[in-house]
Protein backbone atom coordinates (compact mmCIF):
# COMPACT_ATOMS: atom_id res chain seq x y z
CA UNK A 1 0.00 0.00 0.00
CA UNK A 2 1.42 3.14 -1.28
CA UNK A 3 2.12 5.60 2.04
CA UNK A 4 -0.26 8.64 1.99
CA UNK A 5 0.84 12.19 1.11
CA UNK A 6 0.31 15.71 1.87
CA UNK A 7 1.93 19.24 1.07
CA UNK A 8 5.23 19.38 2.61
CA UNK A 9 5.25 21.28 5.65
CA UNK A 10 7.84 24.12 6.92
CA UNK A 11 8.56 24.73 10.21
CA UNK A 12 8.78 28.36 11.12
CA UNK A 13 9.15 30.87 14.01
CA UNK A 14 6.38 33.35 13.84
CA UNK A 15 2.87 34.44 15.37
CA UNK A 16 -0.72 34.02 14.04
CA UNK A 17 -3.44 36.65 15.27
CA UNK A 18 -7.25 33.93 14.48
CA UNK A 19 -9.83 35.80 14.71
CA UNK A 20 -14.13 35.35 14.37
CA UNK A 21 -16.28 38.36 14.89
CA UNK A 22 -15.58 40.10 18.03
CA UNK A 23 -13.26 36.98 19.35
CA UNK A 24 -9.12 37.07 18.90
CA UNK A 25 -6.63 35.08 20.03
CA UNK A 26 -2.56 35.08 19.73
CA UNK A 27 -0.74 31.92 18.80
CA UNK A 28 2.44 30.50 17.55
CA UNK A 29 2.74 29.07 14.26
CA UNK A 30 4.42 26.14 14.43
CA UNK A 31 4.29 24.80 10.65
CA UNK A 32 3.36 26.24 7.86
CA UNK A 33 2.17 24.47 3.96
CA UNK A 34 1.05 24.78 0.27
CA UNK A 35 -2.77 23.87 2.10
CA UNK A 36 -2.78 25.35 5.52
CA UNK A 37 -0.30 25.67 9.01
CA UNK A 38 -0.47 24.36 12.38
CA UNK A 39 -0.60 26.65 15.31
CA UNK A 40 -0.50 26.28 19.43
CA UNK A 41 -3.77 25.87 20.38
CA UNK A 42 -4.32 29.39 22.39
CA UNK A 43 -5.91 29.52 26.00
CA UNK A 44 -9.60 30.81 25.97
CA UNK A 45 -9.76 29.61 22.29
CA UNK A 46 -13.45 28.20 21.71
CA UNK A 47 -13.24 26.81 17.63
CA UNK A 48 -14.13 23.12 16.30
CA UNK A 49 -13.29 21.35 13.35
CA UNK A 50 -15.00 22.55 10.66
CA UNK A 51 -14.84 26.26 12.27
CA UNK A 52 -14.17 29.29 9.94
CA UNK A 53 -11.51 31.93 11.05
CA UNK A 54 -9.75 34.70 10.18
CA UNK A 55 -5.65 33.99 10.39
CA UNK A 56 -3.18 36.61 10.13
CA UNK A 57 0.25 35.51 9.62
CA UNK A 58 2.90 37.24 10.61
CA UNK A 59 6.08 37.49 10.04
CA UNK A 60 8.82 39.92 11.22
CA UNK A 61 7.31 43.43 11.30
CA UNK A 62 6.86 43.96 7.27
CA UNK A 63 4.93 40.60 6.52
CA UNK A 64 1.05 40.37 7.17
CA UNK A 65 -0.63 36.55 5.07
CA UNK A 66 -4.52 36.90 5.93
CA UNK A 67 -6.00 34.06 4.70
CA UNK A 68 -9.22 32.86 5.72
CA UNK A 69 -8.83 29.23 7.05
CA UNK A 70 -11.16 26.16 8.54
CA UNK A 71 -10.21 24.30 11.33
CA UNK A 72 -8.96 20.77 9.62
CA UNK A 73 -7.82 18.74 13.41
CA UNK A 74 -7.24 19.67 17.10
CA UNK A 75 -5.00 17.37 18.90
CA UNK A 76 -4.52 18.33 22.01
CA UNK A 77 -2.24 21.68 22.42
CA UNK A 78 -2.39 21.97 18.20
CA UNK A 79 -4.73 23.20 15.83
CA UNK A 80 -5.01 22.56 12.07
CA UNK A 81 -6.06 24.88 9.83
CA UNK A 82 -6.71 24.21 5.77
CA UNK A 83 -6.48 27.33 3.72
CA UNK A 84 -10.20 28.03 2.92
CA UNK A 85 -9.53 31.55 0.54
CA UNK A 86 -6.10 33.17 0.14
CA UNK A 87 -6.67 36.76 -1.35
CA UNK A 88 -4.71 37.29 -4.84
CA UNK A 89 -2.55 39.70 -3.68
CA UNK A 90 -1.31 37.73 -0.79
CA UNK A 91 -0.81 33.98 -2.99
CA UNK A 92 2.93 35.71 -3.91
CA UNK A 93 3.90 36.45 -0.66
CA UNK A 94 2.68 32.71 0.66
CA UNK A 95 4.37 31.12 -2.18
CA UNK A 96 7.75 32.90 -1.37
CA UNK A 97 7.55 32.57 2.37
CA UNK A 98 7.03 29.04 1.69
CA UNK A 99 9.90 28.74 -1.20
CA UNK A 100 10.89 25.18 -2.06
CA UNK A 101 8.14 23.10 0.35
CA UNK A 102 5.25 25.02 -1.75
CA UNK A 103 5.45 22.30 -4.60
CA UNK A 104 7.10 19.36 -2.64
CA UNK A 105 5.15 16.35 -0.89
CA UNK A 106 5.80 14.30 2.35
CA UNK A 107 4.60 11.03 3.04
CA UNK A 108 2.35 11.00 6.41
CA UNK A 109 1.06 8.60 9.04
CA UNK A 110 -2.86 9.82 9.04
Amino acid sequence: MQEPKRSARKPIQSTALISRGLDSWSSEILDISATGLCAARPPGWTGKVGDTFNVDILVGDSLDIHVLARVARIEGDEVGFAYSRIPDDKQIPLWNLLGSYADSDEGYSP
